[in-house]
């Protein structure tokens, strides 16, 4: 379909190849209805954000929910998981490309995530790229062929990996699908496209619509997920409970909250998944003017080992496993090289302990980016699960305070010049592959996405804002960041050559970075801006 108006829907994206196989009017009306119903009371949820951001400004503070003690201490349990989902031990991240769609597919892992969010960049052609590309493979009919002749298709000698497809957060608008001018909640355009296409022909194959669902910041709005999908599954004529959804606690806000988060969902629950870097990026722009108590050293020294991310981890496997939730382990960054012997195998023990310590804690299972690491993460979880398909029975006896998940100061580590080059450097290489497309980027043997732009574009911010130090007793001021940012963009031009460099969009990312990480008005998500700089 191209641009035009469906039912009151006003289609303004340029035209995709296949696109007409997803943006029917059928399926834009279905849309239209999600916004029609929820888009006012998502702009709510977004305005009690701001106003719970600055009641912590003026506290330094985040405690558990007094209104919501009764249910914390309630016995209660979610629904037991569908069949697909009982065994969760590795899961493949990555974006709904065609060929990540089928490698994901292949690999061998128990779930694939299906990224329209952090690893996406949300082009009009990658929202309806990313639709196709689950469309043609939930039917089996997808396959790939790249310049140079290779072709990719659908194993057919071992199962394919669950689809769990992640839409973009609730802050989000998709500018290219409006209702009477104004645009659709990013988050109902995703999860509405791939439920009207999908959801039946999926549970006529034996899976189901499945979801993971990011950023989200309080029960309330998990309350609204759970309306969604309540009328969703009414509209489709497909059973009550039918749409099952694993929950990112990735804000410190929801870390408080999740009990409530799994109690609104608990028709349709799966369970929660650790997602560390958004949840570090969320710390820093919480507690951001809070004080030096808040400020975190370099970010490659911060491990889920650090005090305040350990009882994080501990809190979430106990609420899940209490009622009979899923707990799912994050992603480590590290990515192996098939070019470079030294680097896999750095990358296979990083991830190996990183997984070791995830099962011990008493995960279900993990996160891997790359198809080589599933086997890496799947032993791991092997050798501690057995034929068993996880451990729920792993009720961690812990007692986990407020004070505990904000201790943020014990952690080790110190502010380092090259840690505060290198959130330059990769803050701007991730900006200018984001602008032309690619949300998830291999920099440095380690695995980029929006989230670890945020860390470390918010702790400049930070840092400048808290007269923050290096060790050897030097300020870190805008100018400083200025300037460093300059000899960075000059070493990125000298690496990738002129004409590259004239070619990409360098001098934009340098540009939205410098805003996002030094204007004195904190911008909330730096995806705002750079999607600005793409529509």
């Amino acid at each position: 379909m191209s641009s035009g108006t469906t039912n009151g829907i006003m289609v303004t994206g340029a035209e995709v190849p296949g696109g007409e196989l997803i943006l029917t009017p059928e399926a834009l009306a279905f849309v239209g209805l999600l916004q029609e119903r929820f888009g006012a009371r998502r702009d709510e949820l977004l305005a009690a954000r701001t106003r719970r951001r600055e009641e912590v400004a003026r506290t330094g503070r985040l405690d558990f929910l007094a209104e919501t003690a009764h249910i914390r201490s309630g016995d209660w349990q979610v629904s037991v998981d569908p069949s697909p989902l009982q065994d969760r031990r590795v899961e493949m991240t990555g974006p709904t490309d065609r060929k990540m769609t089928i490698n994901a597919l292949n690999s061998g892992a128990k779930v694939w995530l299906a990224d329209m969010e952090d690893a996406s960049t949300p082009h009009w052609a990658n929202v309806v790229g990313g639709q196709i590309s689950l469309f043609d493979a939930i039917r089996r009919q997808i396959s790939f062929t790249n310049e140079a002749g290779k072709s990719y298709a659908l194993r057919e000698d071992a199962p394919l990996a669950t689809i769990v497809m992640r839409p973009r957060g609730w802050h989000f608008d998709e500018s290219h699908i409006q209702v009477d001018g104004t645009p659709v909640v990013g988050a109902l355009v995703d999860f509405g496209l791939y439920a009207f296409h999908n959801a039946a022909e999926l549970l006529s194959r034996g899976s189901g619509p499945y979801f993971y669902l990011p950023k989200m910041e309080s029960h309330l709005e998990a309350r609204l997920w759970n309306e969604v999908f309540t009328l969703a599954e009414s509209e489709l004529g497909i059973p009550h409970g039918s749409i099952r959804a694993t929950v990112l606690i990735e804000t410190i806000p929801a870390a408080f909250e999740m009990d409530e988060i799994l109690y609104e969902l608990r028709d349709h629950a799966s369970g929660l998944n650790a997602g560390r870097w958004d949840y570090l990026f969320s710390i820093i722009k919480y507690f951001r003017d809070s004080g030096p108590q808040y400020v975190l050293p370099d970010r490659n020294l911060v491990k889920m080992t650090a005090p305040f991310l350990k009882a994080y981890a501990e809190l979430l496997v106990q609420t899940c496993h209490k009622r009979g939730a899923h707990a799912i382990g994050g992603m480590s960054a590290f990515i192996p090289s098939r070019k470079d012997a030294a680097v896999n195998e750095r990358a296979f023990a990083q991830v190996k302990a990183d997984k070791e310590r995830e099962a011990g804690q008493g995960f279900d299972g993990s996160w891997v980016a790359h198809p080589d690491l599933v086997p890496v993460c799947r032993e791991v979880f092997d050798s501690v699960l057995g034929d068993r398909p996880n451990q729920l029975d792993v009720v961690p006896d812990v007692q986990v305070t407020a004070d505990d998940l904000l201790n943020v100061a014990a952690t080790p580590g110190e502010i380092s010049e090259d840690g505060l080059r290198a959130n330059i450097e990769v803050a701007v290489l991730y900006l200018e592959s984001w602008l032309r497309g690619g949300g998830a980027v291999a920099i440095h043997n380690l695995m980029e996405d929006a989230a670890t732009a945020e860390i470390s574009r918010s702790q400049i911010w930070q840092w400048v804002h808290n007269a923050s130090t290096l060790p050897d007793g030097t300020v870190i001021t805008a100018e400083l960041v200025r300037q460093i940012l300059a000899e960075e963009l000059a070493k990125i031009e000298t690496a990738v050559g002129a004409e590259r460099f004239a070619a990409g969009q360098f001098v934009t990312a340098s540009e939205v970075f410098e805003s996002v990480a030094l204007d004195e008005e904190y911008v909330a998500f730096l995806t705002l801006p750079a999607y600005a700089a793409i529509v």
